[in-house]
């Protein structure tokens, strides 16, 4: 594969489908609470392996590395940021080798996440030191063989710009998802809306941006219907989560089905995304029920969100955060037949 590899399926492909969870799949495989799955790229490579290729062979065009707390902030916390660069080499490196496996065309994304500071003014972390962490994970997923960057679950718009001004300084192509979790918008704040607009308005504009996480995937579906509402120039991304989060016996388990899941893929397609698929939650088996309904049912017309609360359950606020920018709760509900 080459750096081109995802700019070309979009160009040829009506959807394509991502990956699920990292961290889900990593806990049932026997990492602890409170350790850095990023670790296990050096420590359990075998372990990162299987990771990748459950992906693959449940039907991913692409997957995202081990790699979301990679930047010397967050591996601070466990006196690893000296291993940014060892870490993130080796999280693209393990992808590279799966993806090069494969019979199809399968693109490594260089999964990178949130610093876990506080912006300036609001907090102490300044663009250039943002900037500089961005950038120290980049190169280093650059060199193990990522076809593109993908920076997820941010919440900041000043930390979202930060990430693609050093995706910029490495000279690669990216995606950019952020977490609509507060009634509709990000925790700092910004809607959908405001998102395709700050995207419309970047230097190096990435190959796709959209929403990841968040609350359920009915929340997530009623942010795309926002990106789509503002008219966005890029392809759209929607990566949901597995149902909604619930303790059972001191876990965190997410109670959406792999029919549940399908039916949010065909329903994130209908809503305007293109590339699809789960976050927190989501294992192989649901990315197998949704690749088999991407593939099998029909586009449908864009659906309300009434049509969307009766196939994957209500939605965790009144407001998506847009107002009237946004869409709008349908009078008239059909029934799932």
């Amino acid at each position: 594969m080459t750096r081109s590899t995802l700019r070309a399926l979009l160009e040829t492909r009506d959807w394509l489908m991502a990956d699920g969870a990292t961290g889900t799949t990593l806990f049932n495989m026997g990492l602890q609470s409170g350790d850095a799955p990023e670790l296990w790229n050096v420590d359990h490579p075998d372990r990162i392996t299987a990771l990748y290729q459950g992906a693959v062979d449940a039907g991913s065009d692409l997957f995202l590395t081990n790699s979301f707390g990679g930047n010397a902030s967050r591996l601070k916390l466990h006196d690893a940021q000296s291993r940014v660069g060892a870490l993130n080499r080796a999280a693209a490196e393990i992808g590279r080798n799966v993806a090069d496996k494969a019979d199809r065309p399968v693109v490594v994304a260089g999964s990178v996440g949130p610093t876990g500071e506080i912006m300036a003014p609001m907090g102490s972390l300044t663009h250039a030191v943002a900037v500089e962490m961005f950038h120290e994970q980049a190169e280093a997923l650059k060199d193990g063989g990522a076809d593109v960057l993908w920076v997820e679950t941010i919440s900041a718009p000043e930390e979202f710009r930060a990430a693609a001004e050093a995706f910029g300084l490495a000279d690669m192509p990216w995606c950019g998802t952020m977490s609509f979790d507060t009634a509709g918008r990000t925790m700092m704040g910004l809607t959908s809306a405001e998102m395709v607009k700050m995207v419309g308005k970047l230097d190096r504009p990435p190959l796709a941006f959209g929403a990841n996480c968040g609350v359920g995937a009915a929340d997530l579906l009623r942010t795309v219907l926002g990106f789509a509402a503002a008219g966005p120039d890029l392809p759209v991304i929607a990566k949901g989560n597995a149902g909604i989060p619930k303790y059972v016996e001191g876990h965190i388990h997410y109670d959406g089905t792999p029919e549940l899941m399908a039916d949010y893929a065909v329903l994130a397609r209908d809503c305007g995304a293109t590339i699809i698929g789960g976050c927190c939650g989501t294992t192989a088996e649901h990315l197998a029920a949704m690749r088999a309904a991407l593939e099998t049912r029909p586009r449908g017309d864009r659906p309300t969100l009434d049509q969307i609360a009766e196939r994957l359950g209500g939605f965790s606020s009144a407001s998506d955060g847009t107002d009237d920018l946004g869409p709008t709760r349908s009078r008239r509900s059909r029934r799932r037949g």
